[in-house]
């Protein structure tokens, strides 16, 4: 029997079975704003017909205000100019400045800046650096869609993460290229053996690091890589992308589900880029 529900976008959950395949659900906030919302487990769905309504209605995830135009992925213009979550440094660690006294949050900025954070390298179009809170592996490596990845260090606080990955990025891509992380999965690789490899490129400046922020402050690992395993039936040789601002209506057989994408067998959209979209789905 067809099911229909109905609820504002976050950004999808996803965990790791037993078999390293990613299992996907899609959080939907109820439209009152009152804290409940519903989950829809969304491998079960892969190859069957599901449609996407916009309602036309979009709610600030922080204030519930509505909004006509959501900011940094859900977000109202004024909480958007306010929040510590959508200040530039988020997006570039390295020019943090809460040592400076000017975080926008101070205590948001403890709990979410101030803590261990992990380097990787990661495959998901190619090799690529990233960085993440402690508390975040291996859900960032799924959002990204990363087949394989490896923590290469541990740092102590977000701006030591940012310095760290410019530093490989000076070797390495640190940005995903999502249209070729859509169309397949990429060539395995050994990242064991890349950060043998870019680890001594950039000792000089681990040194530095070190004799700044204290000689634990950058930690090297040995740990094992981890392998994802994606629910996704068939990749578009093409890809063109899904937008609810110039199509209300997404429809078609759900081919998988890849980072934050769900692929269709016409097109993909990224739910993420649509959080607090107020949306019905039927399938």
């Amino acid at each position: 029997m067809p099911m229909s529900e109905v609820g504002a976008i976050e950004k999808l959950t996803a965990q790791l079975d037993s078999n390293n395949l990613v299992q996907y659900q899609l959080p939907l906030a109820s439209l009152s704003r009152d804290g409940t919302k519903q989950s829809i487990a969304l491998n079960p769905l892969i190859g069957k017909t599901i449609s996407l309504h916009f309602t036309g209605n979009i709610a600030c995830k922080h204030c519930g205000k509505r909004t006509k135009k959501s900011y940094s992925q859900g977000y109202c213009y004024p909480c958007m100019s306010k929040l510590a979550q959508c200040d530039l440094c988020i997006m570039k660690p390295e020019t943090c400045h809460f040592h400076l006294g000017t975080c926008r949050e101070p205590e948001w900025g403890e709990s979410h800046c101030m803590v261990d954070h992990y380097v990787y390298l990661a495959n998901s179009s190619g090799l690529k650096v990233g960085i993440t809170r402690h508390t975040q592996l291996p859900t960032r490596w799924i959002d990204q869609g990363a087949c394989q990845a490896l923590p290469i260090f541990k740092v102590s606080t977000r701006l030591q993460s940012g310095l760290v990955e410019t530093a490989l990025a000076e070797f390495i891509s640190d940005k995903t290229n999502w249209r070729a992380m859509l169309k397949g999965q990429p060539e395995p690789l050994d990242l064991k053996a890349k950060a043998e490899e870019l680890i001594p490129e950039i000792s000089f400046r681990l040194s530095e690091l070190r004799l700044q922020f204290g000689s634990d402050a950058v930690i090297e690992l040995n740990e094992s890589v981890q392998d994802i395993h994606f629910p996704v039936r068939e990749y578009l040789t093409k890809i063109s992308s899904f937008n609810f601002d110039k199509t209300a209506t997404v429809s078609g057989v759900l081919m998988g589900i890849k980072g934050q994408y769900l692929i269709f067998d016409k097109g993909v959209i990224n739910m993420r880029k649509f959080s607090s979209y107020q949306i019905s789905i039927d399938y």
